[in-house]
C-alpha cells in the first residue's frame, strides 16, 4: 500500500480569498457571542450570492443561537458592506456531516469517512472518498480502497465527514 502524493498545481479561486476576509471580519462578533466560527460558504448564484456561516459551540448550538450570530453579524455587514450586490444570510450548525475548512479540523475526523473535491484533477481525479488517515505537513492523508492518497489542503476545494450511521437493532 504505497502513498500517492499529488503534485499538481491548483490555483485558488477569487471567493476562496474573499470568504478569508469575510471570516476575518466576521469572526470577533461571533467569538464575543460564545461560538467558534467553523467556516463559511460564499456561493455566487448570478446576482445573487449565499453567504453560510457555520458556528459550533461548546455545547452545541440551536435555533436561538443561529438567530443571535445571524443579528449581530447582519450588523456587522451592513457597515462593513464586503459583498457587492444581494446576498442571503444563513447561520447554522456544522452538523455531523461537517464541512472541514481549515487544518485544524481535521485531526479529530481521523479514522473517519470523507469525502473530498480537488479544485483540479491530482492523479486524473478530483473526488477522494475514503478514511481520513491523517495529516503530514500540508498535506490530508486518505486512504481509498487500498490506496493512500497525500492531497496537499491548499488543493483541496472542499472536504466533508459523512458519518456511518448505524440501524438500531430492537
Amino acid at each position: 500500500m504505497g502513498a500517492v502524493k499529488g503534485t499538481g498545481e491548483a490555483g485558488e479561486h477569487v471567493v476562496a480569498g474573499r470568504e478569508d476576509k469575510i471570516q476575518t471580519l466576521l469572526e470577533p462578533t461571533v467569538e464575543a457571542l460564545g461560538f467558534e466560527l467553523w467556516g463559511i460558504e460564499l456561493l455566487s448564484q448570478g446576482r445573487h450570492s449565499l453567504l453560510r456561516l457555520y458556528i459550533d459551540g461548546e455545547n452545541g448550538v440551536n435555533v436561538d443561537d443561529c438567530a443571535e450570530v445571524s443579528r449581530q453579524v447582519s450588523g456587522v455587514m451592513d457597515v462593513e458592506d464586503p459583498i457587492s450586490g444581494e446576498y442571503t444570510l444563513e447561520v447554522s450548525s456544522p452538523g455531523v456531516d461537517r464541512l472541514l475548512f481549515r487544518m485544524d479540523h481535521y485531526p479529530a475526523y481521523i479514522g473517519e469517512w470523507i469525502e473530498l473535491r480537488l479544485r483540479a484533477p491530482m492523479k486524473g481525479r478530483r473526488k477522494f472518498k475514503g478514511t481520513l488517515k491523517g495529516i503530514e505537513g500540508e498535506d490530508v492523508v486518505i486512504q481509498v480502497d487500498d490506496h493512500e492518497y497525500l492531497l496537499p489542503h491548499s488543493a483541496i476545494e472542499k472536504a466533508q465527514v459523512k458519518p456511518r450511521l448505524q440501524a438500531r437493532r430492537e
